[in-house]
Order: structure tokens, then C-alpha cells, then sequence
């Protein structure tokens, strides 16, 4: 079980403007703000921005994605949204991803610092 995700990030007032509305849309709020860092969760961390520990720029990793759990289709949808809005990039539009499973629909974007991040959810329509 994971206690918490971490991504590197170049600047983090620019990335918190990104991850503000997107994660409000999935119920999690800015928790922690401290030395560059932005945590975002319900009661604990569950997801944080921060620098790189080695002091090097940090740079997105190939393959690496994170999947945020969403309640509902319509909010897959306003996550992808709202991401668009501010500053992502279309990774992979809302829809079914039948191979994965016959419910899973999940939409895909990048974050102004080129993660890959995800919404999804299992609920039948």
C-alpha cells in the first residue's frame, strides 16, 4: 500500500497553479506548502511537488505515470478539463479503456512539467 507520490518539479508556484484545480475536482486540497514543496491530500499527504533532493533540475521519467482515483465518469471528464484549462496537455481524451477492463474510463494529460498523470474510474454507466 502507498503512503504517498512524489514528483520533481522546476517551479512550483507554476505547477501548484496546475495541481490546485485539477486535484479540487477529484476532492483533494493544498494540505502543505514548505521550501518549494505544495502537498495536496484530504487529512495526510497523499500526493507532493517537490525539488529534487540532488539539487539537478528534475525531468520527467520515461514510462512514469501517476492514476488519481476518481467517483465518477463526470468527474474524469472535469479533471481532463480542468487540466486543459490550466496549462496540461492532452495525453489521452476521456474515455473506455476496454482492454484494461470492460468499466475502466480514464482520461490522461501532462502537467506543465511533462508528467503524466491520470483520472480514472470502474463505474458502469
Amino acid at each position: 500500500m502507498l503512503s504517498h507520490v512524489s514528483l520533481g518539479t522546476n517551479d512550483a508556484a507554476r505547477a501548484a497553479a496546475f495541481y490546485d484545480p485539477v486535484l479540487a475536482v477529484l476532492g483533494m486540497r493544498k494540505i502543505c506548502e514548505r521550501d518549494g514543496s505544495v502537498d495536496y491530500g484530504t487529512a495526510m499527504t497523499v500526493f507532493s511537488l517537490e525539488k529534487p533532493s540532488d539539487g539537478r533540475p528534475a525531468s520527467v521519467g520515461n514510462g512514469v505515470h501517476i492514476a488519481f482515483w476518481a467517483g465518477t465518469r463526470t468527474m474524469v471528464d472535469e479533471f481532463y478539463r480542468v487540466a486543459l484549462a490550466n496549462g496540461g496537455s492532452d495525453a489521452g481524451p476521456p474515455g473506455l479503456r476496454p482492454e484494461y477492463d470492460a468499466h475502466y474510463y480514464g482520461a490522461f494529460v501532462r502537467d506543465p512539467d511533462g508528467n503524466k498523470i491520470e483520472a480514472v474510474c470502474f463505474q458502469a454507466e
